[in-house]
């Protein structure tokens, strides 16, 4: 079992160092990205800020977009979303809870006006977007039907159960970062039971809800818990894993999301034909 563990934590390395050799030619210029964590809602643990430093995610990417030719910009402001500023990046990260434009619980300032419907132009005019964990726990719909955001990422946070196996399965290798995940990859996580299923999604991962027991709120038919989409002339990327640090530290993981922030801004390429009417077919169904 420790020789399968090393081999598989070698090919995820592996397959991170290729993607880098393969896409960051030297001299390039690096894509920026914006990484936003206001906390609306509940503040995760991995995006808090102790004594002016950064968190223990922003460390993480830091460090992964040195060895990626990402540049990143790490804020908590959500004033940070005009469209001016909004033009400076190629793409933007969010692990976020709530209503943005709202102060909310951690205080930090809100989007401005308009900010929100300025964000979700810019990605719809070509800008990357990526979604981390809570990032579907972020402006829910109402009595109006969908959220525009909810469109945009893909789906909407119901709930979740505590730290249990994901046991997901594998439905695109081809894409950034995917070729090293193992079959029935799913470390211990807060995974997230979702709704609203957008039907132009291209399912990377989806959760085999039967071997997770079917217990609530699990009981449900397979359903995505990784996907990208088309948002008409750019890219959305997310994926409901990274509640856990020890889910940030597995290199699966991070080889996963650094293949999204590299589709999502542009510097590969990938099919992204929606899926989910083929593999997922009864997703939205609770």
């Amino acid at each position: 079992m420790k020789t399968l563990v090393r081999l598989v934590s070698f090919l995820a390395m592996a397959t991170l160092s290729i993607m880098t050799c393969d896409t960051a030619k030297a001299g390039d210029a690096p894509k920026k990205i914006l990484f936003f964590s206001k906390s609306a809602g509940y503040e995760h643990d991995m995006i808090k800020r102790a004594n002016g430093q950064l968190s223990a995610a922003e460390k993480i990417l830091q460090e992964l977009g040195k060895k990626n030719n990402l540049e990143f910009t790490f804020t908590k402001d959500g004033s940070a979303f005009t469209p001016e500023n909004m033009a400076k990046y190629d793409a933007f990260c969010f692990y976020t809870t709530g209503d943005l434009t709202e102060a909310g619980g951690d205080r930090n300032p809100p989007m401005p006006k308009g900010g929100k419907e300025a964000f979700l132009e810019a990605i719809r005019n070509g800008k990357g977007f990526v979604g981390i964990h809570s990032a579907t726990d972020t402006f829910h719909s109402g009595s109006q039907g969908v959220d525009p955001y909810i469109e945009m990422i893909g789906a909407e946070f119901i709930t979740h159960d505590g730290w249990v196996p994901g046991h997901q399965i594998v439905e695109d290798r081809s894409f950034p970062g995917m070729s090293g995940v193992p079959d029935d990859f799913g470390p211990e996580e807060e995974w997230y039971a979702m709704k609203n299923y957008s039907t132009n999604l291209h399912v990377l991962l989806a959760h085999n809800t039967a071997a997770m027991g079917r217990q609530p709120p699990y009981n449900r038919p397979n359903f995505p818990s990784t996907w990208a989409q088309q948002y008409g002339q750019g890219r959305s990327f997310y994926t409901s894993m990274g509640h856990r640090p020890e889910v940030w530290a597995n290199p699966v993981f991070q080889a996963i999301l650094v293949g999204g922030l590299k589709w999502a801004a542009g510097e590969v390429q990938a099919d992204v034909t929606p899926n989910i009417a083929k593999v997922t077919p009864e997703a939205n169904k609770q």
